[in-house]
């Protein structure tokens, strides 16, 4: 009876002193219990961001959870996420040494997984300056151009085979497709699929790599929050990241091999080109491993971030067609049908830009910021956070706050028109915030305006039945679809000829 006495109050005393610490270091509430081992973890269910939306609204909106032995700041106020990038910036600018970051990281030294110091603002560098540019971004509009063009011209084929007056499309596919071809095209000169001769296999190849490196790196690694799991043997995604980062180092290197030997013979100059050519006078600064890693998070993160956000925006538009056809209306009063869509164009197009910003606040690419971790003491809100302490913004949840939106699961474009050249409101960050922001928001912004305007300008969308799109979300860390969207378009015969 007595040992079943001490066994009980072992960890009662547990929980209490734990309490006692916090108050006593003033750190933020947390949620109680924060059980031993597995602290806050067994509060967490799929989707997560809608769970800890959910905590956050009932223990308040700046929070210290415990992730197993990581202490974890919760951020849901978006006052708090501008505290934490802009006075604790250089303190949150880390990140945390994840399994993933260890293997698909190259060791912790891409622009996504780095530490800050002087490597990482030399990546950041090239990734701004060489990489993700305005002049260099403008100086592959014809890409971007030419691949939508290929995207519409396959589209109006498949109709006018079709005996149906409305013709079923797998956007899912189209978009991915599509943006892999323009990364692709910007990095190697080649496209993922050939002209109908068939695919290129070593693209190939990196395609089916990169579904499955968007697979792992998506996935929960237990591991990473409770060590004991590596010693037991229930870590079996480490011998799988291992694996899978042999295959895209090899392919990377290979892809790197065959363009330094025809650099200078190319006309028409890709990323990795041009890489290569800084590499040259500056061998010690752009490294082959530089090079591999900016290629693969431009390949992982950018086709599938841009290709799921322009297929959030289709399915929300055939949920709106009065939206869908205020835009098209948009677009054939500033643009007209004698001609395409243009990136000059999209500045004339203010409800198109809030029917892409309305997009990421209800579907941000990712529901949150990628975490940060703070390098030593700091304050946010008044309250004292430890060195070491994870930062998880919940994006979603600043998105979805009634206090701070108007009926914010109504999808309302108005709310970002008529902002009159002002500053976007600081609740509304989709693309990150301080020095560790996403550098391709440009980018980003330019591939979905243009293949969603020219979409909504040669055909007419339809729902596949009447009706409405489900809008479920599926697990991942860039908050997919749950279905693929499938979608019924039919050419607008006034297109049909300039196409």
């Amino acid at each position: 009876m007595e040992i079943s006495y001490y066994l009980l109050l072992i960890p009662l005393l547990y929980l209490l002193t734990n309490q006692i610490i916090k108050r006593f270091n003033n750190l933020p509430p947390s949620p109680f219990p924060s059980l031993p081992v597995i602290g806050h973890l067994h509060l967490i269910k799929n989707p997560v961001h809608r769970t800890l939306a959910q905590i956050s609204s009932k223990y308040g909106r700046v929070l210290l959870l415990y992730f197993g032995s990581r202490p974890v700041l919760l951020i849901s106020s978006p006052s708090a996420a501008v505290e934490c990038f802009t006075k604790n910036d250089i303190v949150f600018a880390n990140r945390p040494k994840f399994l993933a970051g260890k293997y698909l990281g190259f060791n912790y030294t891409t622009l996504v997984w780095a530490s800050y110091g002087q490597h990482w603002r030399n990546i950041r560098k090239i990734a701004t300056v060489d990489i993700l540019s305005g002049s260099r971004v403008q100086m592959f509009t014809h890409i971007r151009s030419e691949e939508v063009h290929l995207l519409i011209r396959r589209l109006l084929k498949a109709a006018a085979a079709s005996a149906d007056d409305h013709v079923m499309v797998d956007m899912k596919s189209a978009f991915f497709e599509l943006t892999l071809n323009i990364m692709m095209r910007m990095i190697a000169g080649k496209r993922y699929s050939g002209d109908g001769s068939g695919k290129i296999e070593e693209v190939t190849s990196f395609q089916e790599m990169v579904k499955e490196s968007l697979k792992v790196s998506g996935s929960t690694n237990a591991a990473d929050f409770v060590p004991l799991l590596r010693w037991i043997g229930q870590n079996k995604l480490e011998s799988h990241l291992k694996t899978l980062q042999m295959k895209r180092e090899k392919f990377l290197q290979d892809l790197i091999e065959k363009y330094r030997s025809i650099a200078s013979h190319r006309e028409n100059k890709t990323l990795i080109d041009v890489l290569l050519s800084l590499q040259e006078t500056e061998p010690e600064y752009y490294t082959d491993q530089i090079i591999r890693g900016l290629v693969q998070i431009m390949l992982s993160a950018g086709s599938d971030t841009t290709s799921g956000t322009m297929e959030w925006a289709l399915s929300v538009l055939l949920n709106n067609p009065e939206a869908l056809k205020k835009a098209q209306e948009e677009i054939d009063v500033q643009i007209g049908q004698s001609r395409l869509i243009t990136d000059s164009d999209l500045g004339q197009l203010p409800y198109l830009q809030a029917i892409i910003n309305e997009t990421f606040r209800m579907y941000p690419v990712s529901p949150f910021i990628s975490l940060h971790e703070s390098s030593e003491e700091c304050t946010v809100e008044g309250f004292g956070i430890p060195r070491g302490t994870l930062l998880l913004v919940n994006l979603w949840a600043i998105n979805h706050d009634p206090e701070i939106w108007e009926e914010p699961t109504k999808f309302k474009p108005e709310r970002f028109m008529n902002l009159e050249g002002q500053r976007e409101r600081f609740e509304f960050m989709p693309f990150g915030l301080g020095r560790r922001g996403c550098p391709g928001e440009n980018f980003a912004r330019r591939v979905v305006g243009l293949a969603l305007g020219s979409l909504i300008q040669c055909f007419e969308w339809e729902r596949p039945g009447e009706e409405l799109v489900d809008m479920s979300e599926g697990a991942g860390h860039t908050m997919p679809r749950a279905q693929p969207l499938l979608a019924k378009y039919r050419p607008r015969p006034e297109m049909v000829k300039l196409l």
